[in-house]
């Protein structure tokens, strides 16, 4: 299963850590995604979302 929001499909990204020293090291940033039931296209599914996109309510979440 990838990690990546079923709303606005916000992913993984991929950078460098930055030391004091300037020592690069990859890195990787990952979304926070809760996997949560929501109705969806009047089908209640259980999909992977992000907080941003819970919070601001363009999910419909089913308890």
């Amino acid at each position: 299963m990838a990690k990546e929001c079923a709303v606005c499909a916000k992913k993984v990204k991929s950078g460098f850590q930055v030391s004091h020293s300037h020592i690069r090291t990859h890195r990787t940033w990952a979304p926070n995604l809760q996997r949560v039931k929501a109705d969806i296209d009047g089908k209640i599914k259980r999909v992977n979302v992000c907080t941003r996109c819970l919070k601001a309510g363009k999910v419909k979440r089913v308890i």
